[in-house]
């Protein structure tokens, strides 16, 4: 049965100007888990936005059991974002979804039940045909994934699937720094991997946003990836390094 090993879990959903997706995805979220095994935690972080996207996230909370809305201010980006929700989760497990709706909740049954056949540290979603993403963002996700392939080796099918299961314990071992971008999924994973944790990997279904915007393909957000990448390649280096003197 689904849960047996896993137990806790805190779900961790970023949300920045998501006004017209927030209230169907704590819906979707919410009707998922109450029928799950587990004991459970929704953590969703506002990150600054613009919109009414925290003030309807605070409608739902004493209607959805175990709710709680973690507010960034000023707007810290995706990374930001995440890291504010892991250091509020409490469970044993922390998985993370995007509030846009792009991904069925109902899929962690899927990186739950591989988390308990492999017992894998991490369980990471492959966007079933890439996504459903424009053309220019498969070419960036191309080559972004081709950078990392070159410096780190091959880390998983899809890195930054923001989809993903993880032991909470890891984040004691992990030093993550990204506040923006999509570097903290290569952070995580590759610092991971580094230090002999184990990673398994579920095709999940990736859906058409229907409302809001993406901020992702943004060039200011993708050039400053590619420089805390390699800034974060030679601080790993060292860091590994010196775990092993």
């Amino acid at each position: 049965m689904i849960g047996l090993m896993v137990k806790g879990l805190s779900v961790v959903i970023p949300a920045y100007n998501e006004e017209k997706n927030v209230a169907s995805c704590l819906k979707n979220v919410y009707a998922v888990l109450k029928n799950l095994p587990l004991d459970w935690e929704i953590i969703l972080v506002n990150d600054g936005s613009g919109d009414n996207t925290g003030s309807i996230a605070k409608k739902f909370i004493g209607k959805v059991p175990h709710l709680q809305v973690v507010e960034n201010h000023p707007n810290r980006g995706y990374g930001g974002s995440l890291k504010a929700g892991f250091a509020a989760a409490t469970k044993k497990f922390i998985a993370f979804v995007p509030a846009d709706n792009q991904f069925d909740f109902s899929q962690i049954a899927k990186l739950l039940s591989k988390q308990q056949a492999t017992g894998a540290d991490i369980v990471s979603g492959i966007r079933v045909g890439g996504g459903v993403d424009s053309l220019i963002r498969k070419i960036n996700r191309w080559g972004w994934n081709l950078v990392i392939k070159i410096l780190f080796g091959r880390l998983v099918s899809d890195i930054d699937c923001g989809f993903k299961l993880f032991r909470r314990e890891l984040l004691s071992h992990i030093h993550i720094q990204a506040e923006r971008g999509a570097m903290i999924d290569t952070e995580f994973l590759a610092g991971a991997i580094s230090r002999g944790y184990s990673v398994a990997e579920v095709p999940l279904i990736h859906l058409p946003r229907t409302a809001g915007k993406s901020t992702g393909a943004n060039f200011r957000v993708i050039y400053q990836s590619f420089v805390d990448l390699f800034a974060f390649w030679w601080r790993l280096k060292k860091e590994i390094w010196a775990e092993k003197k």
